[in-house]
Parts: structure tokens; C-alpha cells; sequence
């Protein structure tokens, strides 16, 4: 068949529709085996569609459109590809015959002797999220990558020189303030992303459909924090990364789960489903919205594995490159709000999951201590659980037994 239909492939049981997030190739251009041609947004991670043949793309489904799985989006021409190819062949087979007429065609040949891939200017997916958030247009940078393709490294450098700019206009005594709108009355309005809709279903879900409740308690930081310091710098040198506080808690929970099955287990209908391992789902900020993704078996994993677990998990979440597996499962959740300056807050369960743990910033407040007032770096913790299968009592020891873990690190480490 001359054309090829391309449609929307089947990225997994869960996944019925998506979201046609943009193209990365012109309608109508000139498209080679295998070459990316546009990006999908599903509910859990953004992925490219790629061409099935060589041809000329005609577009089909529009950017924002919501497809679903087996839905037409292209179309490939690849007759036109195929007749750009012989025509040369029959150009030169002409050269020899004694007609002058047919000496001006080779001028034709140039378009098949070099087809067009990526067009000259047009950035990846990762650079294209990096310059819509630095307010950067692609016809203003040049790219590196093939044929002139903007890459990820090309949109980061595109944004360092902008801040010099307003530098360059000194103020003048007699040199009147920029004028504002005031009193604007203007709307935005924007369609919600695939990925943020799913978001707020599953947020929706979580607290009409579960017994949600949260339990509160503080911890001393001030035993972990000297125990990084001790071993920071020889940990480092051994392991090539940094021991962070993220891999000391999802230690220490992973332990405690294995002790108290009630706080690792889920639901599933009139079942409850226990877990004899601890994947423990780490909440992680991108551009497009929170993901989990879970590092699976912490409770058997050393510090240094969970570390470079999460520097890789957070990477690819930040350029979008999570796979369906890696973001599925999971079978508790730790949420880190103090790195954004959170100081309390009550997280809501990442069904179905029946717990979630929330860490806070650490500051600096005078307590108690044998009778004494004394200034530790403190942090609160938040436990918000599912009371239908975990009891009060249940959910208040699990967040005594990490907030000891955490005060005397080397018990965790003696596994005491």
C-alpha cells in the first residue's frame, strides 16, 4: 500500500486514551524510517511515536487533541518517497541517449540526494519544556544536535545570558518608572494537561473512597544529622554519591513496614492484599506535576543503592523519560514538602496504597531535654493512613518506631 495509517499504539492495560501533546515534524514534510514525528502525553509519562516508514507525513490529529489507543493521528505516503528515489536512477538513464532535452533534469536530483529529517530549529521534547519556561522562542537559538535538531543542552545554555539583559539600561535621575496594567481584568484559560487530570482524579479518589486520617509526631534531627556528617565525606569517596536524608527514612519505614504488615497492606475489594517486601513509592517533583515512582525491595537495598535508585528515577522524571514500569506499584509513599519550605501539612494517600509518610523542614526550636530547654533541629512528621485497615494505635506506633529509628541511626543499622 502506497499509504501507510499510523495510529496510537497500546501503551499498557491502564491506558485507554492519550493526549497528542505536539509534532515534531512539519505536515507535509519529508519523513525517514524511524524518525520521531510527534509526542504523546499519557496519564503517567510523556513518549514519542516514531515514523513506520519513509514517506511524506500528513497530519491527521491536532496538538491537544485527546485520542484514543488505535486512533488514527498520520498518515506516510511512502510512494512519493519511493518515486523521489527512482527519479534520479531515470534522469541518469537518460544521459546517454542522444536527446540535449534531458541534460536540465539533474537539477531535480538535489531533493532526493539529501531528504529532509528533523527540521533546522526544532528543539527536542526536553529542550521544548526548557525554553516554554524560560519565555525563549527555538528561532532564536541554534542547535547542535542533528541537522540543526535544538537538544536539552542547547535550550540550558539558551538561558544563562537572559538575566544580563536588563543590566545593560542604567537608571537616570529624570527617568520614569515602567508603566503596568492595573486593574487587569484578563483570563487565561488553558487546557489541563493528560497528566495533571489524572492527577486530580486519583487525589478525588483518594479522599472520597478511603478513611483518610493523619497522625502527627516530631523528630530530633539531630542524631541523623551528625551521623551524615560523620560519614559523609568517606561514604562519598566509596559509593560516588552523597548519603541524603530521603534513603535514612525510606530505611528506616521500610523496616518498620516489615514489622507492622497492617501499614504495608492494600485493599482490593472485600481482600486485603499483605506485601513481605517494601516498595517504597518516592513523591518527585517535574515540570508537568508530582510523580511516585517506587524503588522496589528497600527493606534488602544498602544506603548507596537507594541513592543512585533515586538520582536516576528523579532524572528521568524531570526529562520525562519514565517508563510505564517504572511507574507502577509501589506499596508505601514518602512525600518531601520541606524542601520546598513546607513546615506541616497532612498528605493524602497514594491509592491504593493505604499510607503515606510526609517529611517537613527541619528547623531549628527550643524543646525539653532532661529537664532543660535546649535548641534542636526539629521536623515534623505526618503519617495519613486508611482507617479501615489500619487502627489509631497502629499508625501512632509505625510513626514512634521511625521517629526512634531516625533519632538513633545506628539501631537502624544494627537492625535493632
Amino acid at each position: 500500500m502506497p499509504v501507510i495509517e499510523l495510529k496510537i499504539p497500546n501503551l499498557g492495560e491502564s491506558i485507554s486514551s492519550v493526549t497528542f501533546s505536539k509534532w515534531l515534524k512539519p505536515n507535509g514534510s519529508t519523513v525517514a524510517m524511524d524518525e520521531p514525528l510527534c509526542e504523546i502525553e499519557t496519564e503517567k509519562a510523556n513518549q514519542e511515536l516514531s515514523a513506520d516508514s519513509a514517506g511524506t507525513l500528513t497530519w491527521v490529529a491536532q496538538e491537544g487533541e485527546d485520542l484514543a489507543v488505535g486512533a488514527l493521528f498520520a498518515k506516510i505516503d511512502t510512494e512519493a518517497a519511493a518515486n523521489s528515489q527512482t527519479a534520479p536512477k531515470d534522469v541518469g538513464g537518460q544521459a546517454s541517449t542522444p536527446p540535449v532535452e534531458a541534460e536540465p533534469e539533474p537539477v531535480s536530483q538535489q531533493p532526493a540526494v539529501n531528504p529532509p529529517t528533523y527540521a533546522t530549529g526544532t528543539p527536542s521534547p526536553a529542550a521544548a519544556k526548557i525554553l516554554a519556561e524560560g519565555g525563549i522562542k527555538p528561532a532564536d537559538v541554534i542547535g547542535s544536535g542533528r541537522d540543526g535538531r535544538i537538544t536539552k543542552d542547547d535550550a540550558q545554555k539558551a538561558q544563562s545570558p537572559q538575566p544580563a539583559a536588563p543590566v545593560a539600561q542604567p537608571a537616570t535621575s529624570n527617568q520614569q518608572p515602567a508603566t503596568s496594567t492595573a486593574f487587569s481584568r484578563n483570563d487565561n484559560r488553558q487546557k489541563m494537561t493528560r497528566m495533571r487530570r489524572t492527577i486530580a482524579k486519583r487525589l478525588v479518589s483518594a479522599k472520597n473512597n478511603t478513611a483518610m486520617l493523619t497522625t502527627f509526631n516530631e523528630v530530633d534531627m539531630s542524631g541523623v544529622m551528625a551521623f551524615r556528617e560523620k560519614y559523609q565525606e568517606a561514604f562519598v569517596k566509596k559509593y560516588g554519591i552523597k548519603l541524603g536524608f530521603m534513603s535514612i527514612f525510606a530505611k528506616a519505614c521500610a523496616k518498620v513496614l516489615l514489622e507492622m504488615p497492617d501499614v504495608n497492606a492494600m485493599i482490593d475489594g472485600d481482600d486485603v492484599v499483605y506485601h513481605n517486601y517494601a516498595d517504597v513509592s518516592i513523591a518527585i517533583s517535574t515540570p508537568n506535576g508530582l510523580v511516585v515512582p517506587p524503588i522496589q525491595n528497600v527493606e534488602s537495598l544498602k544506603f548507596s543503592d537507594i541513592e543512585f535508585k533515586l538520582k536516576e528515577l528523579a532524572a528521568k522524571a524531570r526529562d520525562g523519560k519514565l517508563s510505564l514500569d517504572e511507574m507502577t506499584g509501589g506499596t508505601f509513599t514518602i512525600t518531601n514538602g520541606g524542601i520546598f519550605g513546607s513546615l506541616m501539612s497532612t498528605p493524602i494517600i497514594n491509592e491504593p496504597q493505604s499510607a503515606i509518610l510526609g517529611m517537613h523542614a527541619i528547623k531549628e526550636r527550643p524543646i525539653a531535654v532532661d529537664g532543660q530547654v535546649v535548641i534542636r533541629p526539629m521536623m515534623y512528621l505526618a503519617l495519613s493512613y486508611d482507617h479501615r485497615i489500619i487502627d489509631g494505635s497502629t499508625s501512632v506506633t509505625f510513626l514512634v518506631k521511625v521517629k526512634n529509628l531516625i533519632e538513633d541511626p545506628i539501631s537502624l543499622l544494627l537492625d535493632l
